[in-house]
């Protein structure tokens, strides 16, 4: 089940939350598990065991990492708690490996089997939680329900944001639903929505259309502008997400990190990176960046240390070649980033920086897009007029220009500060929550007429 369909939107969605509203507060997260139990198995029940298998072992994993050393003061207490924290360490590393030997078999579809949804999400959660525990950043969750409650809330079940424990730790036990969160969630979840549903899946067409015709047979002008198109449509797709979910959880009583800030009005990619997919960077960050030095053992060890988190971010995406190739050429562009500010160079410039950006960003996402590196050569020559064309079309770019210009102006218009701004100045007047209003009905009007298009993230 996806959130911009007809089943969730009149069927879950009032049912789940009259159930939740009606629930004494003590049965609040029986009913919250209970329908995201539901809601997951609408969209794949053939992996819900291995979701309810994953929250089970882990927590009990959870409960032996967070136990204490009890031993009485006697002569043998150095020895023993050297024991101690060696088992600890081993079963941190047991439970380490586990949880990513099961993500990396379906990663590489052995027996060309489907990614399980949001197991890339959940499998996260759990690592940090493991990992917290295991160094006594949080305390090992004693009830059963709230870890299920945590891993499984149905929000960011499927495609994040990936929540650490400690963010909600207190509002797993304890939480108000007031009338304003509701109503705020709801405005939330509509911009989302409306962001899904208007923009992102609007200007992909283009984006389709292009593959339908065939790389070889598009000109260079078209190349750029389907980039652009699909660069709109990810960041659309997923910003719009991230939003609802952040809306639903506002409305169950949680607050969900933001995932995503304005990432094209940087002026660099390491920029970017920091404001896009912003709990996914963090997790790169705390759990594996950090752990290996950082930024504090020298240029060549930073160098590596990055290599080695866009290396892994890559795979976390996909084990095909292509997502390599994207993380390998971000990688290169952060570092050559770094190389330019020790220069001093950059602090002179004003526009150039931006120019850079928004044309080595759709190059990335085509890297990121086309999964068959023999079609990536064709396009990414395409796109510099390196490769020869097949039955090119004069002028399609500028056809496409004409069908899709106001749609990407708007779209580029929403990348800037200024949607988040009117949002916000208006969700709390009465002209606001009409246009929201409207808004909602226009995207059911749309997902009836043409049916509903799963999230970019739905299989990560």
């Amino acid at each position: 089940m996806i959130f911009n369909s007809i089943d969730f939107l009149f069927y879950f969605l009032p049912i789940f939350f009259l159930l939740y509203l009606i629930s004494p507060d003590k049965v609040k997260n029986v009913t919250l598990v209970s329908g995201s139990l539901v809601f997951y198995a609408k969209g794949e029940p053939r992996y819900l065991l291995l979701l309810i298998l994953s929250v089970y072992i882990n927590y009990y994993v959870g409960l032996a990492l967070g136990k204490s050393n009890r031993y009485n003061r006697f002569e043998y207490k150095a020895e023993t708690d050297l024991k101690y924290r060696k088992r600890k360490r081993k079963l941190l590393t047991v439970a380490v490996i586990g949880n990513i030997g099961v993500l990396a078999l379906f990663k590489m579809h052995v027996g060309d089997v489907s990614l399980p949804l949001g197991l890339s999400f959940y499998t996260f959660q759990v690592l940090s939680y493991l990992i917290d525990v295991y160094h006594g950043t949080v305390k090992r969750e004693g009830s059963l329900l709230q870890f299920a409650t945590y891993i499984t809330m149905f929000p960011k079940l499927i495609s994040g944001p990936i929540t650490d424990y400690g963010a909600v730790k207190d509002a797993l036990s304890e939480r108000k639903v007031t009338v304003e969160q509701l109503q705020d969630g709801l405005k939330l979840f509509t911009l989302g929505l409306g962001l899904k549903v208007l923009l992102a899946d609007r200007v992909g067409i283009l984006w389709h259309e292009v593959q339908v015709t065939g790389f070889e047979s598009i000109s260079t002008g078209l190349a750029w502008l389907a980039a652009v198109a699909y660069s709109m449509k990810i960041y659309f797709d997923f910003y719009g997400y991230s939003l609802m979910a952040m809306g639903l959880g506002q409305m169950l009583g949680f607050s969900l990190p933001i995932n995503f800030k304005n990432p094209y009005m940087v002026r660099s990619v390491r920029e970017f990176y920091r404001r896009w997919h912003m709990t996914l960077g963090s997790w790169f960050c705390r759990y594996v960046y950090i752990p290996l030095g950082g930024s504090h053992g020298g240029e060549m060890q930073t160098v590596r240390n990055l290599l080695i988190v866009w290396v892994l971010t890559a795979l976390w995406h996909g084990t095909t070649a292509n997502f390599l190739l994207w993380g390998i050429l971000l990688w290169l562009c952060i570092v050559l980033e770094r190389q330019v500010e020790k220069l001093g160079i950059g602090k002179h410039l004003s526009v150039l920086p931006h120019l850079y950006l928004w044309g080595i960003i759709p190059v990335s996402w085509m890297c990121f897009a086309i999964t068959d590196v023999a079609d990536l050569t064709v396009y990414l020559g395409r796109m510099f007029g390196a490769t020869e064309g097949i039955y090119v079309r004069a002028g399609d770019w500028q056809t496409a220009l004409g069908n899709y210009g106001i749609l990407l102006l708007v779209a580029v218009l929403c990348c800037t500060p200024l949607l988040e701004k009117v949002y916000h100045k208006l969700k709390k007047s009465l002209l606001g929550s009409l246009l929201l209003g409207v808004l909602f009905w226009v995207c059911v009007h749309r997902i009836v007429q043409e049916g509903n298009n799963p999230f970019m993230y739905f299989r990560f």
